[in-house]
């Protein structure tokens, strides 16, 4: 991830090396890499990251230690062939535009807001080089958009934004079979996953290997969690004594997603029995329940699947 790039490129700095970075500002067609992926050479003859997968990488590099040895930036633009894209594994070939320059002074902030879990925009005038660091809490519309979509992206001809939000958060009620699959498949795609069941035996290690657990009540779990915009809570337990009482801090919180498992018929007691504790509609119509997207899943894997889906779905602002 760009992060850790940056990380090894202030490693380097600290070590008295120039270094210079390279980013996809934009793609059009097939792409190896997203627009945001980034490159860091320094003056030594390393480099850490890619901006194509190989197609591009050696034209980059040599760009980006010129740019060392210049201090200028450099807007590069290549036209992948089609037989070249066949050798990164794409169907076809398309147009990458990569932004080079000298490593600016602000990476040094974006790292430290990485260390303190904070999220941070890095905005670019690709013109003139030109940079502005933007706090997640002040940014603009467009960069806070921007940041909503986890995405880096060109805002105008000129303006360029990076985004460097904290990770993703996952908390898991119940440590169940559909549990099981979903952890793996949120991890891949970049969550940090927390599974909180406390009925011990089914939270264990042995059944969830490289993941946070908790065998507090859930309820008590996730005030320890401390949910944020960059939450979501999935109930899986089917036990109104476990889900509740997650939904009840969940419903309470900003985090984008809340999804509680159930049929048709258990979502509207699970209605019921909320909205007698005092919840409005509107917080109530915030659970995603029955969970997942419709897509006929049956299995433990294809219900994860869907929920995981779902979950991407509404913090990429695809379904409310």
């Amino acid at each position: 991830m760009s992060i850790d790039i940056l990380k090894t490129a202030e490693d380097w700095r600290a070590q008295g090396r120039k270094v210079a970075l390279a980013t996809v500002s934009s793609t059009w067609g097939s792409a190896p890499f997203p627009v945001g992926s980034q490159l860091a050479a320094d003056d030594q003859g390393n480099f850490v990251g890619s901006v194509s997968g190989g197609c591009i990488e050696g034209a980059v590099i040599t760009e980006a230690r010129q740019s060392i040895e210049d201090g200028k930036i450099r807007n590069l633009e290549f036209s992948v062939s089609n037989e070249d894209a066949w050798e990164v594994g794409l169907a076809c070939g398309g147009t990458i535009r990569v932004f080079v320059e000298p490593a600016p002074d602000e990476i040094s902030a974006v790292v430290k807001a990485s260390a303190d879990n904070h999220s941070v925009a890095l905005t670019t005038d690709l013109e003139t080089g030109k940079h502005a660091l933007v706090d997640a809490d002040a940014a603009p519309e467009d960069v806070a958009q921007a940041m909503r979509e986890d995405r880096s992206k060109t805002l105008s001809d000129n303006a360029f934004v990076r985004v460097f939000n904290t990770p993703r958060r996952l908390a898991i009620i119940g440590a169940v079979h559909i549990a099981q699959e979903l952890v793996p498949m949120a991890q891949r795609v970049g969550f940090d996953v927390t599974v909180i069941d406390p009925r011990q035996a089914f939270a264990t290690p042995e059944r969830f290997p490289g993941v946070g657990l908790s065998t507090d009540w859930p309820d008590q779990a996730l005030e320890e969690f401390a949910l944020d915009p960059r939450s979501a809570v999935v109930t899986l337990t089917h036990d109104p004594k476990l889900d509740d009482p997650a939904l009840d801090i969940a419903l309470k919180s900003d985090c984008f997603y809340v999804g509680a498992l159930g049929s048709t018929r258990t979502q509207a007691k699970r209605v019921d029995r909320l909205t007698e504790a005092g919840f409005t509609a509107d917080q109530i119509d915030r659970i995603h329940g029955p969970i997942g997207l419709d897509i006929g899943a049956s299995s433990p894997a294809e219900i994860a699947a869907s929920i995981l889906a779902e979950i991407i779905a509404v913090q990429r602002g695809a379904i409310a």
